[in-house]
């Protein structure tokens, strides 16, 4: 291998490609604020009907997305239920908090939980002591718990009871790509079950940014109000469209290239190495492992396989992540898990 680094810190740190960046070059652009940016307008219908949804409004990123949603579906003071170490309570630096007003209760395991988790989640309603539970957020995929896929029939049976109890549903789909491809189920049925949905282009499908909020008509016009408010409205956005409208046409069934290469490493590692790992976590490309007492620390494996050119995150003092995307190779992903054996498996 060269002393390019292998970068599996996330599926963030890819680069447009050179014929990404041809037609980010030669977009069609216009003003986004008048409505006159054509490929965001183009971007915009289609993804709408990729997830079956009337309308669907282009968002600097999936953070700003996702606070936007919680903004559309609640009211301050209001609660969310979600899953454990879900995207909106770990990573959005309290922004659920700062910007909607909501506070956030985490439930079941492993990125899912069952409908009698959920009942069981929702605030009882008349009395003041209680914050009133008004909104259901799934993440899928979920990142935390490894890039696991949230079972379809898990999804629509969740919905079904949060509609029961007057909750609104938002899918947080920043991997929905990931997990459509993983599943095979058509997206349109994925994000049926919601009021709001989000996708992002920025992942797995390597554009340089963006992501976007589908769902009725309503719901949209309320988004674009508060997008504003947050400062994400833009101008000749059709240079980040046209990027996400390359990668919608030539990255998105590749994304099983990267599932393959994420199994490969995983695969690597529980036969060579001590490192905890479920092997049927990784159904898409994320890849987590937990280091047993015997081993170092999660800082000092990120460190030492930095110094061989392999870089990783730590997730947790003794939890590590890696992640495959469009540029790491298959050839790549075995350098890197014959570094990442020759460090841990002693």
């Amino acid at each position: 291998m060269n002393d390019t680094p292998i970068d599996l810190r996330s599926d963030t740190v890819t680069r447009p490609t050179d014929a990404m960046r041809a037609v980010m070059a030669a977009a069609p652009v216009g003003d986004d604020q008048y409505g006159e940016d054509p490929s965001t307008n183009r971007l915009q219908t289609r993804v709408a009907e990729l997830l079956g949804k009337e309308a669907a409004l282009w968002l600097p990123s999936g953070t700003m997305g996702n606070q936007v949603a919680l903004k559309v579906l609640t009211r301050p003071g209001d609660e969310v239920v979600a899953a454990r170490e879900s995207h909106a309570a770990w990573h959005e630096v309290g922004g659920a908090a700062a910007n909607a007003g909501v506070q956030i209760v985490e439930i079941g395991q492993g990125g899912v939980f069952d409908v009698h988790e959920l009942a069981a989640a929702i605030k009882p309603a008349g009395l003041p002591v209680f914050p009133q539970t008004t909104l259901l957020e799934i993440e899928n995929t979920h990142n935390r718990a490894g890039g696991v896929v949230v079972p379809q029939p898990l999804v629509d049976d969740l919905c079904e009871t949060a509609r029961a109890h007057g909750l609104a549903c938002f899918l947080d789909g920043a991997r929905l790509w990931n997990a459509h491809v993983a599943s095979g189920v058509a997206l349109a049925d994925m994000a049926r079950p919601f009021d709001l949905v989000s996708v992002a282009f920025s992942k797995g499908l390597g554009a340089p940014g963006g992501s976007l909020l589908a769902g009725r008509k309503d719901l949209i016009a309320s988004a674009d109000r508060h997008r504003r408010r947050l400062g994400g409205a833009m101008r000749q956005n059709g240079i980040f469209a046209a990027a996400a409208l390359h990668a919608l046409d030539h990255h998105l069934t590749r994304l099983a290239e990267d599932h393959t290469h994420a199994h490969l490493l995983a695969r690597r590692l529980c036969a060579a190495t001590a490192v905890e790992l479920d092997l049927a976590s990784v159904q898409t490309n994320i890849v987590i492992f937990r280091l047993p007492p015997h081993l170092p620390d999660a800082t000092t494996v990120v460190a030492r396989a930095r110094a061989q050119q392999v870089l990783l995150s730590a997730f947790g003092p003794r939890t590590v992540r890696a992640v495959t995307h469009l540029d790491v190779s298959r050839a790549q992903c075995e350098h890197a898990a014959q570094v990442l054996v020759a460090l841990l498996a002693g």
